[in-house]
């Protein structure tokens, strides 16, 4: 079960992030991965045993309303999918198989042949997805795993002669900043979505008992997080290491970015072609896997659009053209404009998860704790995101910043924290009240 757990987490983006946390925090590099670790790791096993003990997404994210539910779930969709996650896979492997040979004034036209090839095999593939989950899905992982190790190996022969100065968001507060871009693998969101999988495994083993499939899901939840702290250390110790050998710029460079340098100065241009042959066949196997969970999601949730079937080829037709056209803006600003987004969505999953998990001891006497909570952080995240979105394309809203600066931790993007202490007063005294008036009506 610990190895299910762990495929389902770890794909080939998960290797493109520790490394950028090491080259950019450099000699701070522990505080950041541990900030790293807890929001990348930590996080999502919690979310998989709320949604296990919750019984699904559906009545986890039910207990705030139907309708959240509902919004959220696609929400989620859309992020892990054409968004963001799906154009991810192809700009990443573009960016480690084909970029560094491509000459510089084609790389434009270089990445849009590739991403047509790389989406129309997609495309292709995810008509039947079991047939190349079985061929790639039983080699892929232990694949990852032994580039890994060898990555690791490389970087200890070569040592480190300086860690460079933490630059860029890692000048200060790196565990912050850490526990933040910890969010862009997403495993968060995905947890929510794919925890009750988890515990469906779990029950083909022919375990019944629900106490038992909860023990056995945190038992795997355990060796999962295990797992992905080693790896996310040594990989956050590659990024020191190649760090040290090529200085990164944080606003135009990518985990990506960090990887290659390494490999060329490493092992050379075989070598990065090694490496990115391995990231082109994993993404492929992981963005064929993500359309067709996106489109199962959307032909179930709207099999009808405007009183017109749609079928479920169709959903897979849209979003794979859709993220097709959003991975040529490049992954440096697929990153740059999901931090936003992430920032808005997290917070509410987070506060969720963490209600989840005192819902025996506390939500339950208090029910009104779920509305209340998200609502106010899903205010003020989405605040968040629409000034910082803003900023992304080169304007600001002052008074938006304003306001929202006077809530403390702002500077370290954790305004949300506030509201989430008064949403749980709110909620406590709304709970109270209707309780109280029920016993009167009684």
């Amino acid at each position: 079960m610990t190895f299910t757990f762990f495929s389902m987490f770890f794909g080939a983006g998960n290797l493109i992030f520790p490394p950028f946390v090491g080259a950019q925090a450099g000699m701070a590099t522990i505080p950041a991965a541990i900030g790293f670790i807890v929001s990348a790791v930590g996080l999502p096993i919690l979310g998989v045993l709320s949604v296990t003990f919750a019984g699904g997404f559906d009545k986890l994210a039910g207990r705030v309303s139907p309708r959240f539910a509902l919004l959220l779930g696609i929400a989620i969709i859309l992020t892990i999918g054409p968004c963001f996650a799906i154009p991810r896979t192809a700009t990443t492997s573009f960016e480690m198989m084909v970029a560094p040979f491509a000459p510089n004034g084609s790389i434009w036209f270089a990445q849009l042949i590739y991403s047509l090839l790389f989406f129309a095999l997609s495309f292709i593939f995810a008509q039947h997805p079991e047939k190349l989950s079985k061929v790639l899905g039983r080699f892929m992982g232990p694949l990852l795993l032994t580039l890994i190790a060898i990555l690791f190996v490389a970087c200890l022969v070569h040592g480190i002669d300086h860690a460079a100065i933490p630059a860029g968001n890692y000048q200060s507060s790196q565990m912050a900043r850490g526990f933040l871009d910890g969010y862009q693998t997403m495993d968060l969101l995905a947890a929510l979505y794919f925890g009750i999988v988890i515990s469906a495994n779990v029950r083909a083993l022919r375990i019944e008992d629900e106490p038992q499939v909860q023990r056995e899901t945190a038992f795997a939840g355990l060796g999962t997080g295990i797992l992905l702290i080693l790896i996310y250390g040594v990989l956050s110790y590659v990024g020191v290491v190649s760090g040290s050998i090529a200085i990164i710029d944080p606003e135009s460079d990518t985990g990506a970015t960090v990887l290659t340098n390494l490999t060329s100065s490493v092992f050379g241009a075989e070598g990065t072609a090694f490496l990115g042959v391995v990231f082109v066949i994993a993404c492929l196997n992981v963005c064929t896997g993500l359309i067709c969970t996106c489109a199962t999601y959307f032909h179930t949730k709207f099999p009808t659009v405007a009183g017109r079937m749609v079928s479920y080829r169709t959903w897979q037709l849209i979003f794979t053209m859709f993220s097709f056209v959003v991975s040529n803006a490049g992954l440096s600003l697929i990153i740059k404009v999901s931090v936003p987004v992430l920032s808005a969505l997290y917070p509410m999953a987070i506060v969720l998860v963490l209600l989840a998990l005192t819902h025996r001891v506390f939500t339950t006497r208090f029910p009104r704790v779920y509305f209340w909570t998200v609502l106010l952080v899903g205010l003020v995240a989405f605040a968040g995101c629409a000034a910082s979105l803003v900023t992304v394309f080169g304007g600001s809203l002052p008074w938006l910043e304003s306001a929202l600066n006077l809530l403390p931790l702002q500077s370290k993007e954790l305004g949300w924290l506030t509201p989430a202490a008064i949403g749980v007063v709110i909620g406590v005294g709304d709970s109270l009240i209707r309780t109280q008036r029920e016993q009167k009506f009684c």
